[in-house]
C-alpha cells in the first residue's frame, strides 16, 4: 500500500519537524478473533505550524483527536498513514482503532495451540510493524517513553518490557469471560522497534541475577502449556547469568533494565528478537527430543546475542537502518565471545568459522553484495539486508578489526562509547571514534575498505625452499575478483604444523602479522623448515577466502581427521568447500572427503554444517550423469557410519537424520520404514516423535507413504510441531494431483500461516523426481509479481526463494530467469535482489557440474 514503505529522507524530515515525549498505549485483546481495540494517546512537541504523518496500520480509525480538535478519520487515515495538520509547539494526539490480528509472524501474531485451544499472542516490530499495533512515529531515532494498559482474559498472562503489574478484574466481555487490565508503568527512553507484547497464558519458571551495581534483576522463562514440559529453563538461567557476568565486566556499564524475560513463542520468523527486557525466542529452541549439540549450541549463542543487544541496540540505538549491520555484527561477536570466555561452549569460534563465516563468503560472492555499511534509503531496503553481510561478514569484520586494535584497546572504546550515548541514538563514527582514541590506530582508511567496499579476498602463500627443506622466501599473495576488486589490510596469523610420531597434526610454529597489498613478504618466516602443513588465516582472524599450497593441500586431504585442533581442520574444511563451490575442483572429490573424514569430526556444528553442505554438493555441483550413482553411495556411506559409531552419539543422529533426507534407493528406504516401525534398531539411537516425522517425510517423498499415513501419525502428535511436520509431508507426496493441491494452498490460496507454508514449500521442492516439478516453472514466473505485490514480505520471500525452481538446473532456467530481471520495473528492487541470487545459485551450480565432469 501507498505510504508502507517509509524513506530515508521522510524520516529525516519527521525528526527535523518533532520531539516525541511518550505513548500512553490501551489494547483491547478480548474483542474476538480477527481484530483488537487499539487507543493511542501520544505527546510530542512540533515546529509550530509544521505537518507531519504517524503511522498506524489499522482495520479502521475511529476518531483522530489533535489537541482537542476532532479530525475527519476519513480524510486524514489510509490506514496506514494518518496526517497531521497545523501542529502546535506541544501536542498530544489521540488515535482510536481497530488493528488486525496477524498470521505472518509480523506486527501482533495470533496463534491458537492445537493441544488445548488456547490463545497465544506475541508482537515482532523490527523493522516496521509497531505501526500494526499502535499508532507510532514508526523510526529508531524518535524514542520515547511508552506505557501500555492492556485488557485481556483473566486467565492470561501478560509480559511487556515494564515488570508485569497486577492484574485487576474489568467488565466481562460479551462472551460472558472475565477480563481484566494490566497497567504497565513506562518504559524507559526506547525505539518503538524494540517494545513488545506478549499475552496468553504463558507459563513461566522464575529466577533472579545480581547486577553488578547490587540490583537483584528478575527472571523469566516463558512458554506455552503444552511445551513446558520440555523446557529446560536451568539452562537457559545459566547462560543468562553468565552473560550477565561477561556483558557487564566488558561494557563497564550494568544492565540497564528493571527485568528480563525470555519467551519462546510460535510460528517465530527468526531465531530471537531483542525486544528491551522481554525477548522473544523461536519456539523451535524448546526441544521435545534429542537434538545434535550443534543446535544446543545455537541457542546458547542465540541466548547471547540477544542479551548483548540490551546495552548495543537497545540502550544505545542506531539512528537509522544504515548501521544495522553494527547493531546485529556486534551481538553476534559479543555472543560468540562471551560463550568462549565466559560459557562451556568454548570452541564457539569454530562454530562461527563453519557457520556464521561460510554464510558470509556466500553471500559476499553473490551478485547483489554490498558493504557492510550499505545505503539504506527506505524500509524496502531494511527488509532484505537481513543477510549474511549484515551478521556473519559484520561479525567477521568486527573480529578483524579487534585483532587490527588490540582486544583490551577495543573494549576500552566500547565501554567509553556507552557512557556517553546511552539512552540515545548514535552512528557508525561515534564507535569509530572511541575506537581510535582508544588504540592510537587511525581507522578512516581502514573503514573506507572494510565497511564501504564489498567482496571477499584470497590469499595463498609463495615460497622457496632450499634443498634441506628449509624456507628462504615466504611471500603471503593476496588477490580480488574484477567486479570486486578492494585489495583490504588484514591482521593474520601464519600457522606451521607438523605430524607427529603418532599421526597427528600439530602447530609447531605462529606468526601472526599486518599482511597489506597484492604481495607481503614475511620474513620471519625465513630460515625455518618447511612444515608438512602450511595455514594462512591460523585462528581465523581475518576474513578471506584461504588456499593451501600443493604439498599442504596434499596434507590436508590425507590428514584432514588428524588436526588435534577443532579450528585449524574447520579452516581447511571450509578451504575445501570454496574450492568445490568454486568450481575450482570436482564436487565428487569434495563428497568423497566428506565421507572419509566426517566420522572423526569432533565438533557437532561442523558435523552439520558438512552434512548440509554434502547435500547441496549431491542436489547440485555433482555432474548430472554421476549425480544418481554418487548419491545413493554417499547415502549407503553414511548408513555405514550411522552403525560404526557409537551408539547414541550425536554423530550418530546426525548420520541418521542425513540419511532420511537423502534416501532414495529401495534399500534405503526398506531401512527407513524399518527404523519407524521397529523393525530395524541402532544401538543407542532413540526414535523419538520429531525423528518420527523425518522419517515419515522420507517415505512419503519416497512413495513409501500417504495421505492416510501422515494422518495417522498426525493424531499421535497432533501438535503445533505435529501440523508443521504433516503439512511438509503432504505437500512431499510425489503425485502430480498432491503437488497441485500444495500449489494451490500456498500460491493461489494463500492463507496458511508463516509457520505452515514454510513447511508446506519445503515439502513441495521435497522431490526424488524433478520431473514433478517441471509444470511449475513457468508458474512460478507468472505468479511472483503478485505475490510480491499482494503479501508481506515474510510470506512472499518464502515463496519467491523457496519456490524458485533451482532443482530444474539447467540453461533454460537461468535464461528465463534472465527473462524475468529483464521485464521487472525499476521499483521492484526487492524482488529483482532476490531473484538474482536464486538466479546465481543455478549459474554457480552449472559451473560446478562442468567441472565435475
Amino acid at each position: 500500500m501507498p505510504g508502507m514503505n517509509l524513506t530515508r529522507a521522510e524520516a529525516r524530515e519527521r525528526a527535523a519537524l518533532i520531539a516525541v515525549d511518550s505513548y500512553d498505549v490501551s489494547l483491547d485483546l478480548a474483542r474476538g478473533e480477527t481484530v483488537f481495540g487499539s487507543t493511542t494517546t501520544v505527546r510530542f512537541a512540533a515546529t509550530p505550524g509544521s505537518s507531519t504523518f504517524i503511522d498506524a496500520v489499522t482495520d479502521a480509525v475511529h476518531s483522530v483527536t489533535l489537541n482537542g480538535r476532532a479530525l475527519d478519520p476519513a480524510e486524514v487515515s489510509d490506514g496506514v498513514r494518518i496526517q497531521l495538520p497545523d501542529l502546535a509547539a506541544d501536542n498530544e494526539l489521540t488515535v482510536v482503532a481497530d488493528a488486525p490480528y496477524m498470521n505472518t509472524g509480523e506486527g501482533l501474531h495470533r496463534f491458537v495451540d492445537p493441544v488445548d485451544g488456547e490463545v497465544y499472542l506475541y508482537t515482532q516490530f523490527e523493522v516496521p510493524d509497531s505501526r500494526r499495533m499502535f499508532a507510532v512515529f514508526e523510526q529508531p531515532d524518535l524514542k520515547a517513553t511508552f506505557r501500555f494498559r492492556v485488557t485481556a482474559p483473566s486467565h492470561w498472562d501478560v509480559i511487556s518490557n515494564s515488570p508485569t503489574p497486577e492484574p485487576v478484574a474489568a467488565t466481562p466481555g460479551n462472551d460472558g469471560g472475565a477480563r481484566s487490565v494490566w497497567d504497565f508503568t513506562p518504559t524507559p527512553r526506547l525505539s518503538s522497534y524494540v517494545t513488545a507484547l506478549i499475552a496468553g497464558p504463558y507459563q513461566s519458571v522464575r529466577s533472579d541475577v545480581t547486577s553488578s551495581d547490587g540490583r537483584v534483576v528478575p527472571l523469566g522463562v516463558f512458554a506455552r502449556k503444552s511445551l513446558m514440559q520440555y523446557l529446560d529453563a536451568d539452562n537457559i538461567f545459566e547462560l543468562t547469568r553468565q552473560g550477565f557476568e561477561f556483558f557487564e565486566a566488558e561494557f563497564g556499564c550494568p544492565y540497564p533494565f528493571e527485568k528480563y524475560d525470555q519467551l519462546f513463542v510460535p510460528e517465530f520468523n527468526a531465531g530471537a528478537m531483542e525486544n528491551a527486557g522481554a525477548v522473544t525466542i523461536l519456539e523451535g529452541y524448546v526441544f521435545r527430543g534429542k537434538v545434535p549439540e550443534a543446535q544446543v549450541e545455537r541457542r546458547a549463542i542465540t541466548v547471547l546475542h540477544e542479551l548483548a543487544h540490551m546495552w548495543f541496540g537497545d540502550l544505545v540505538t542506531m539512528r537509522w537502518w544504515n548501521d544495522l549491520w553494527l547493531n546485529e555484527s556486534f551481538a553476534e561477536y559479543m555472543s560468540h565471545l562471551a560463550a568462549v570466555e565466559n560459557t562451556k561452549f568454548q570452541s564457539a569460534w569454530t562454530t562461527f568459522a563453519s557457520v556464521e563465516k561460510s554464510w558470509a563468503y556466500r553471500q559476499d560472492q553473490l551478485p547483489t553484495t554490498h558493504p557492510i555499511f550499505a545505503e539504506i534509503d527506505n524500509l524496502h531496503d531494511v527488509e532484505v539486508n537481513f543477510d549474511g553481510i549484515t551478521y556473519a561478514k559484520g561479525a567477521s569484520v568486527l573480529r578483524q578489526l579487534v585483532a587490527w586494535v588490540g582486544p583490551d584497546k577495543f573494549m576500552a572504546g566500547v565501554r567509553e562509547y556507552f557512557a556517553k550515548h546511552s539512552w540515545q541514538n548514535t552512528e557508525l563514527g561515534d564507535l569509530m571514534v572511541e575506537l581510535e582514541k582508544a588504540s592510537g590506530r587511525d581507522l578512516d582508511q581502514w573503514g573506507r575498505l572494510w565497511l564501504e567496499t564489498a567482496g571477499v579476498n584470497s590469499l595463498k602463500p609463495e615460497l622457496a625452499v632450499d634443498a634441506d627443506g628449509t624456507i628462504t622466501s615466504f611471500t603471503i599473495l593476496q588477490s580480488a575478483v574484477a567486479e570486486q576488486p578492494t585489495i583490504r589490510p588484514h591482521r593474520l596469523a601464519v600457522g606451521f604444523y607438523d605430524l607427529t610420531d603418532e599421526g597427528t597434526l600439530e602447530r609447531v610454529h605462529r606468526e601472526e602479522l599486518d599482511v597489506d597489498g597484492e604481495r607481503t613478504e614475511v620474513p620471519e618466516l625465513a630460515g625455518l623448515k618447511r612444515p608438512d602443513l602450511i595455514l594462512l588465516n591460523d585462528d581465523d582472524l581475518a576474513y578471506a577466502k584461504v588456499r593451501l599450497d600443493e604439498q599442504s593441500l596434499a596434507t590436508a586431504t590425507a590428514h584432514l581427521k588428524d588436526f588435534r585442533e577443532s579450528l585449524p581442520r574447520t579452516l581447511v574444511w571450509g578451504s575445501a568447500w570454496d574450492a568445490a563451490r568454486d568450481g575450482e575442483s570436482p564436487a565428487r572429490g569434495y563428497v568423497d572427503l566428506i565421507l572419509a573424514n566426517i566420522a572423526s569430526e569432533s565438533d557437532s556444528s561442523v558435523i552439520l554444517v558438512q552434512l548440509r553442505q554434502l547435500a547441496t554438493t549431491l542436489t547440485f555441483y555433482v555432474a548430472e550423469e554421476h549425480r544418481e550413482a554418487t548419491t545413493v553411495a554417499a547415502v549407503d556411506r553414511l548408513w555405514e557410519l550411522a552403525t560404526d559409531v557409537p551408539g547414541g552419539s550425536d554423530a550418530q543422529l546426525q548420520f541418521v537424520k542425513s540419511f532420511a533426507l537423502l534416501a532414495r534407493s529401495g534399500e534405503q528406504l526398506d531401512q527407513i520404514a524399518g527404523l519407524l516401525d521397529g523393525s530395524v534398531t541402532l544401538a543407542g539411537l532413540t526414535v523419538d516423535q520429531d525423528l518420527r516425522w523425518e522419517l515419515v517425510a522420507a517415505l512419503v517423498a519416497g512413495g513409501r507413504l500417504d495421505q492416510a499415513d501422515i494422518d495417522a501419525e498426525l493424531e499421535r502428535d497432533n501438535t503445533s510441531s505435529g501440523q508443521n511436520a504433516a503439512a511438509l509431508a503432504k505437500a512431499a507426496i510425489p503425485t502430480p494431483e498432491a503437488k497441485a493441491e500444495a500449489w494451490e494452498s500456498i500460491v493461489v490460496k494463500g492463507d496458511l500461516s508463516n509457520a505452515i507454508q514454510a513447511s508446506a514449500v519445503a515439502g513441495f521442492t521435497r522431490v526424488l523426481d524433478t520431473a514433478l516439478l517441471e509444470p511449475y516453472s513457468e508458474k512460478y514466473f507468472e505468479a511472483v509479481p503478485g505475490i510480491v505485490a499482494e503479501r508481506t514480505h515474510a510470506l512472499a520471500q518464502q515463496i519467491v526463494i523457496g519456490l524458485y525452481p533451482a532443482q530444474l538446473t539447467s540453461q533454460a532456467t537461468v535464461d528465463r530467469t534472465d527473462e524475468f530481471l529483464a521485464s521487472l520495473p525499476e521499483e521492484s528492487a526487492a524482488l529483482r535482489r532476490m531473484m538474482l541470487e536464486n538466479r546465481d545459485g543455478v549459474a554457480r551450480a552449472l559451473r560446478a557440474r562442468a567441472a565435475d565432469v
